[in-house]
């Protein structure tokens, strides 16, 4: 196990280092000069000048990816003499949008779309999988039918219908959730407003990944039930329970963690119709916004970190799967 998380974290790493590098040549290579975007409309060539050498603009894109890199690790400070300063490590460079190092502005975004993701997460798994198991064990009963009811709904609403709709009636019509909250509060603050801050985006983001993790488990679980191994197992006279839980859900787990994975990893690179429905200042929202002001470090910073995101769950997974599917070996 530890030479494949070894051999894993090596591939990841090597991985990331080239996806950067990708994402900063693109990024270089667009029709835009940084330097301009720096400052406003009353701009002088003498300011466009010195911002490009401060920030660097002004070397090579193979030393300007240098820098970039090595801030990540060392920090970097930017300018000169008394008018220069400094973003410590770890450092993806400096937003002259919002006069902020661009690290500090993640680090206030990303708790908050990391705790609408995780729950989000949890939600939908368990209502997914519950569902799909009640509707494996009683096929083409009316459980059954229900559960395929609430697909067809839940898959059938975008994103941003759902969430207007609890909005207008959870939140102004029924008056169950306030509808001005004092912002993002953590749950070791404070539990009962974090929950009362999340509970609808929660709801939001799970309904519509709740139907497709209802309709796969199902499907799965069917599936599996017609193996083999399966029916061997009830010929030797094992419990249907024994054979339900621990021989066919076991084996349908291990692509559910898969699927889950890489659907965590989506929503922390920016779930950003719910953030906006919701007023949420996560990821998302600040990448939608940098977009919207040309702030290239910040969409820059967002774009690698949500890169990092998806191939470092790619690799969580890979060693959950190892442990939850007894098929699967290690090489």
């Amino acid at each position: 196990m530890l030479k494949f998380i070894g051999r894993r974290a090596i591939f990841a790493a090597f991985t990331i280092l080239i996806v950067s590098a990708v994402v900063f040549g693109i990024f270089s290579l667009l029709p835009f000069d940084p330097a301009a975007l720096t400052c406003g409309q009353r701009c002088t060539d003498q300011i466009v000048e010195a911002n490009r050498v401060r920030l660097g603009f002004d070397k090579p894109i193979y030393e300007q990816y240098w820098l970039f890199l090595s801030g990540i690790f060392a920090g970097r400070t930017y300018g000169s003499g008394s008018a220069a300063f400094t973003c410590p490590a770890p450092s993806f460079g400096y937003s002259f949008n919002e006069n902020a190092c661009v690290t500090d502005m993640i680090r206030e975004a990303l708790p908050i779309t990391i705790s609408l993701a995780i729950g989000a997460l949890l939600l939908w798994l368990t209502v997914g999988i519950g569902l799909g198991i009640v509707a494996a064990k009683f096929k083409n009963r009316w459980p059954d039918t229900g559960s395929s009811v609430f697909v067809l709904l839940a898959t059938s609403l975008p994103t941003f219908v759902t969430g207007l709709a609890l909005l207008i009636w959870v939140t102004i019509k029924w008056k169950l959730v306030p509808l001005s909250l004092s912002g993002y509060v953590s749950i070791f603050d404070n539990p009962y407003k974090f929950f009362q801050y999340f509970i609808l985006p929660w709801i939001t983001l799970a309904i519509a990944y709740a139907a497709i993790y209802t309709r796969f488990t199902r499907a799965a679980l069917l599936e599996t039930l017609g193996e083999d191994y399966i029916r061997t197992a009830r010929a030797k006279g094992v419990g249907e329970r024994v054979v339900f839980f621990k021989h066919t859900l076991r084996a349908v787990l291990a692509p559910l963690i898969t699927l889950a994975g890489l659907d965590f990893a989506g929503l922390i690179g920016g779930a950003i119709i719910t953030e906006t429905i919701f007023n949420l200042p996560g990821l998302g929202r600040l990448t939608l916004r940098s977009v919207y002001e040309f702030d290239l470090s910040v969409v820059l910073a967002t774009t690698i970190l949500a890169a990092v995101v998806v191939i470092v769950m790619n690799l969580i997974v890979d060693m959950l799967y190892a442990v939850l599917d007894p098929r699967v070996r290690i090489t």
